[in-house]
């Protein structure tokens, strides 16, 4: 008897080209094949969210989670090769952990080419916030925890640690394997959102611009490279208590006028707490002065503008800034800027344009709907104008301010020369700028349209008084001052 009789003969069409592409798939490594559709499935998946194609992203998407849990992960001979077509009822096996763990793969680099970009914790889940909801947010923080898990804490800058804490951004889950089902447990969502929800968090960290680096990223920090050189001198500890004492009695005289229902009662306490924000600054400059070289030097802090109306916002944060010899860069699109400066400047514009945001919005609301001619409405006209007049008329009253108690300290310090320190440190700021953004150009926010908006945020401006004299009636009208971008 032919010793082949009781072997099942080669099919005739493994001698072939489709034969011989059978034959090496059923030698595959099972995982291997599967991450590799995995890949493709998500690179699918991504390019189909950059090309507006809600279609082929929805079928990536139910591939993706959709495929049961069996052991023994295979490919059927018919697999289709298109990423979110047919194929799926082709694959058994631990599909979702494949998934799983591809998607934390890419969100985990992701999130290290943003910090390579420039971008900050705060920066990231902004635009996140920007572009979806919060369920996408903590998901773009949880993977930022899973992300600094990665670094010694010595190695990470206090400013990057800063954010962190006010993020909360720290592992609540049991395992790196376990986090998929009780993120889907805390959010009480089924697999098909968390995948989507990952996909869409993606989509945001792969397309991030660059930006400038304000401080060093993860594991590159030194200890005392935050604010000034390696070696403080000795007097940096007490300098920084004083600093953080005048910051907190700032804070809470705005936080009072924020509250407050009666105008008058907010208008004496932002009086006094601009008083001690220009002495906070003023003193911040003595004692550079008299230290000699080797103090601060300007820095750069990002600070969210958030839509509705950024453009007036963000004219609002540049009045501040120049009122404290800052600079403002708007990133147009992205919902921040850069404010550049030295850091007891940086201090003081962000607290104020906080407080005075807080309170324009305040105002805003209780101004209530506008119409037009015929019952039209026209509330958004009338809160653009408001905020581009409160804007342009805080500016106005905070240079003057400011000049005032320049002036002042340089009368009370005769053998002083403040002036030409403090326009010394404005030249650097405007250098820093220069490095920072060679590429820079200017935007001029739109022109206010809606009268009683432009009056009415005029008068609020001039209600919310930030130095210690009477209400100052409107000086005239000039037009925007331009802003960065």
């Amino acid at each position: 008897m032919d010793d082949r009789a009781g072997r099942r003969s080669p099919e005739p069409a493994a001698t072939g080209t489709g034969g011989r592409r059978r034959h090496r798939r059923a030698h595959r490594d099972p995982g291997r094949t599967a991450a590799t559709r995995v890949e493709r499935l998500l690179s699918a998946a991504l390019n189909a969210r950059l090309r507006d194609d809600p279609v082929t992203f929805g079928r990536c998407a139910a591939e993706l989670t959709a495929l049961p849990d069996e052991p023994g992960m295979s490919e059927e001979p018919g697999m289709s090769e298109e990423p979110g077509m047919s194929g799926a009822a082709g694959w058994t096996g631990d599909w979702s952990r494949v998934v799983d763990r591809a998607l934390a793969g890419r969100l985990s680099a992701a999130v290290t080419a943003a910090w390579g970009l420039g971008w900050e914790p705060a920066d990231v889940v902004r635009i996140v916030r920007r572009r979806h909801g919060a369920r996408h947010v903590r998901m773009a923080i949880d993977m930022i925890a899973a992300e600094m898990r990665r670094y010694s804490a010595a190695t990470v800058d206090e400013r990057w640690r800063a954010q962190l804490a006010v993020l909360d951004a720290r592992p609540w889950w049991s395992s790196d394997d376990a986090y998929p089902g009780e993120w889907r447990a805390r959010e009480g969502v089924g697999r098909a959102a968390m995948v989507t929800s990952a996909l869409d968090v993606l989509v945001v960290l792969t397309t991030l611009p660059e930006l400038p680096r304000l401080c060093p990223r993860p594991g590159e920090a030194r200890p005392g490279g935050a604010r000034g050189p390696a070696a403080p001198d000795a007097g940096a500890a007490e300098r920084a208590v004083a600093d953080e004492r005048a910051l907190a009695r700032v804070r809470a005289l705005l936080a009072k006028a924020e509250s407050t229902e009666f105008p008058e009662e907010a208008e004496a306490l932002s009086a006094r707490a601009q008083e001690l924000m220009a002495r906070y600054r003023i003193d911040a400059v003595l004692l550079a002065a008299g230290s000699g070289p080797g103090g601060d030097e300007p820095a750069g802090r990002r600070v969210g503008v958030d839509s509705p109306y950024e453009a007036p916002k963000t004219m609002l944060l540049d009045a501040v800034a120049r009122a404290n010899k800052c600079r403002v860069v708007w990133h147009r699109g992205l919902g921040c800027c850069t404010v550049l400066g030295y850091p007891a400047d940086l201090d003081a514009v962000v607290l104020l344009f906080t407080s005075l945001l807080t309170q324009a919005t305040t105002a805003l609301v209780a101004a209530g709907p506008r119409r037009g001619p015929g019952g039209r409405p026209r509330t958004r006209s009338f809160r653009r104008s408001f905020l581009v007049a409160y804007a342009q008329r805080v500016g106005e009253r905070l240079t003057e301010a400011t000049e005032a108690a320049e002036r002042g300290a340089a009368a009370k310090s005769p053998g002083t020369d403040l002036l030409p320190v403090l326009a010394a440190r404005e030249e650097a700021v405007d250098h820093a700028v220069g490095r920072m953004f060679p590429h820079l150009g200017r935007s001029t926010v739109t022109a206010a349209r809606d009268r009683d908006g432009w009056l009415l945020g005029r008068a609020a401006a001039d209600l919310a008084a930030l130095h210690g004299r009477d209400e100052v009636t409107g000086a005239g009208d000039r037009a925007p001052s331009p802003v960065r971008r």
